[in-house]
């Protein structure tokens, strides 16, 4: 049988609100207060700032999720794969990769949705945006629902108001641009959205007793714990929340009354309950493996180089670098320009706890937490939410684990319900509790904000567009530096005019100058770079490059061909622009021993015999040559012609002819 609702106990007279508490002086109009109406609002205000984004590309890490998710791209049928698999297998495709990231990442929830959305629309952008801004919108109502819930039990009438006014600056706050304008950032979108329902329905269950509220908190907040590890975070809010807002008074139809003593813990239970089971299933998934310290910059920024080593970080470095890092959260919340997607080293630099940013970042935050401390009694929006702000930023601060790089945007979507309601409560204070004042304060912040985050949803339009944008702000960071040159380099590739072609391969090599600057060790901008060198005919850069990343790729057989190429068509420059055989030669043995199946390898050696007078050799080359393309015409004829050199013009006639024969136009060819 159900559990009924306890019943409320009416006190003598009801608790007056907390001193802490500004009175109300003008309150909103009725229609504005309305939960149903204010609701509807804060959905579409959410639909019309992002509606700008339903044309954007995939960009960034949608790749990984979506685009190049085997799991993902099998709809229905990968969902088996998603749910057994780290995260990033899908998009490896082979174990051992998601090492990679330390201690793995398990996040089918999302990926789930996405495979789903991928069976009846395919890759469709527009779906998948369309998706992301509605599941943001939902976030913002929900966040709105229950801090109205929450902070009924403290003082009513501010309650109504203080929500509105912290969701309005939630929705519009421009920092959120890269989770809504990323699809991938949906993942921190449903973390969120189940973490906030959770707690409204802890808050539902610790009001009424209703055992309903409970499992329903303990079923969303697992799905919650399914989309993103952070969510962790929320087994402090909860028990946090309901001390600061519950502790003391609830509200009921008869005034306020005191809690039933334990009622807080019982509240949290599915709470906690849900994480527990969702850890168990994490580790048996993963087996357990919660990482190593990465020895590569672009997984871990606290390395640096010492002599030729990478050595991590001495203790103050990397705290200084960390606090550096918390006081540009700050900042940049209170003040969102510029704004960028890639924090990567070292767009972030080494520093030294004497740095007087550093110094001051680490002044800020002892302050928040000695005025959290030393007024706990008085229970009041501002201290919870720094306490929000702080609790939910620390699982990605790099305090308590490495993330793998030094901050995100994105990784600041949940703290900011803490810094926006914060702002909320203080510009009520400033304005004396005067409702109507506040709303044109907020009102002015949150039309500022909206026009920047409107404004910075155009960079996201393509993944060309925003790594060209966000380089001007982060010039420093090796992987924006790389991800430009990988742009551009692929962008010439498609280009028909030769001048403007060999612009852009420059702009791209000027690009993966300053990666490999920054990370000498940075396999993939070598790769790059290579290429773009071999396309602008600087063969020796291109050799050089490439000899660099075969090193550094452990002789990855790709980078290998790539190589080989390189030194086939250098040695090819040397030979016919330079007319220095011996570094043709040389070039073409290194060729021929990376890549002994290429016929046009065996080709110029066969040209570098032929001129050489060395007949014989000149025809075994050539031969080769046929025998690894037998269908190719040109082989053909230059064996027919290395037999005419030697003497024997019939075989030279015949094979000619054939060559002839297979290719009608091929003198044609060979003359242009």
């Amino acid at each position: 049988m159900a559990k009924s609702p306890r019943k409320p106990l009416p006190l003598p007279k009801p608790a007056k609100a907390p001193a802490a508490a500004p009175l109300i002086v003008a309150k909103f109009p009725a229609w504005l207060t309305n939960p149903l109406l204010a609701s509807l609002a804060i959905f579409g205000f959410a639909l019309v700032l992002y509606a700008n984004t339903l044309l954007n590309d995939f960009t960034l890490d949608d790749s990984i999720v979506i685009t190049d998710n085997m799991f993902t791209k099998e709809g229905v049928h990968g969902l088996g794969g998603i749910f057994s698999k780290d995260t990033f297998f899908g998009f490896f495709k082979v174990e051992g990769k998601a090492s990679l990231v330390m201690g793995g990442r398990y996040r089918p929830f999302t990926l789930a949705i996405f495979a789903l959305v991928y069976q009846v629309v395919g890759q469709k952008a527009f779906v998948f945006h369309l998706l992301t801004i509605l599941l943001f919108a939902t976030t913002c109502v929900v966040l709105y629902r229950t801090l109205r819930l929450l902070l009924q039990g403290w003082n009513a009438n501010y309650a109504n108001v203080l929500a509105l006014l912290t969701t309005l600056l939630f929705t519009a706050h421009p920092i959120h641009t890269e989770v809504v304008a990323n699809i991938k950032g949906c993942d921190e979108i449903v973390t969120l959205l189940g973490s906030l329902g959770a707690l409204y329905c802890a808050i539902k269950a610790y009001d009424t007793g209703a055992f309903k509220w409970s499992v329903a908190a303990f079923v969303i907040f697992f799905l919650a714990c399914l989309s993103k590890e952070n969510a962790v975070t929320f087994v402090v809010i909860v028990p946090l929340a309901l001390w600061f807002f519950r502790g003391n008074a609830l509200p009921g139809k008869e005034g306020f009354v005191a809690p039933n003593k334990g009622s807080l813990l019982l509240a949290s239970l599915p709470i906690w309950s849900a994480f527990l089971i969702f850890f168990v299933l994490r580790g048996t998934i993963l087996h357990w493996e919660f990482g190593k310290t990465q020895m590569e910059l672009m997984n871990n920024p606290f390395l640096k180089i010492v002599g030729s080593q990478w050595v991590p970080f001495s203790g103050g470095e990397k705290m200084a670098t960390i606090l550096y890092t918390l006081g540009k959260y700050i900042t940049l919340l209170i003040v969102p320009h510029p704004l960028t997607h890639d924090y990567y080293p070292r767009q972030i630099g080494i520093l030294s706890l004497s740095n007087p940013w550093v110094l001051l970042s680490l002044v800020v935050h002892v302050g928040l937490l000695v005025y959290v401390l030393t007024g706990l009694g008085k229970k009041d929006p501002v201290r919870f939410g720094i306490l929000l702000y702080l609790v939910t930023l620390s699982i990605v601060s790099n305090v308590v684990f490495p993330i793998g790089t030094n901050m995100g945007e994105r990784f600041i979507f949940m703290p900011s319900v803490g810094f926006c309601l914060i702002a909320a409560d203080l510009i009520l204070r400033f304005t004396q509790g005067n409702a109507a004042t506040a709303l044109v304060i907020t009102g002015v912040i949150a039309a500022l904000f909206s026009l920047k985050t409107i404004v910075r949803n155009f960079d996201w339009v393509s993944n060309e567009n925003l790594f060209l944008t966000d380089v001007k702000t982060s010039g420093q960071s090796a992987k924006i530096r790389n991800a430009c040159g990988g742009t551009l380099f692929d962008k010439a590739g498609k280009e028909a005019d030769p001048a403007a072609r060999t612009a852009m391969y420059r702009e791209a090599v000027g690009h993966l100058d300053k990666a490999v600057e920054i990370y000498p060790n940075y396999k993939d901008a070598y790769v790059t770079r290579g290429g773009a060198h071999f396309f602008l005919k600087n063969y020796d850069l291109s050799i050089a490059d490439y000899r660099m990343a075969e090193k550094l790729g452990e002789g990855d057989p790709k980078i290998k061909s790539y190589l080989a190429v390189a030194l086939r068509d250098g040695a090819k420059y040397y030979g016919e622009q330079k007319q220095d055989l011996n570094t043709a030669l040389r070039y073409l043995n290194e060729s021929w021993q990376l890549n002994p199946t290429d016929g046009e390898t065996a080709r110029l050696f066969g040209v570098a015999n032929g001129v050489q007078g060395k007949h014989a050799e000149a025809i075994t080359w050539f031969q080769r040559a046929v025998d690894t393309d037998p269908k190719n015409a040109s082989f053909l004829f230059d064996l027919g012609t290395a037999y005419y050199a030697s003497g024997n013009a019939a075989k030279g006639e015949e094979l000619r002819a054939r060559a002839l024969q297979m290719n009608p136009k091929l003198l044609e060819e060979r003359g242009k």
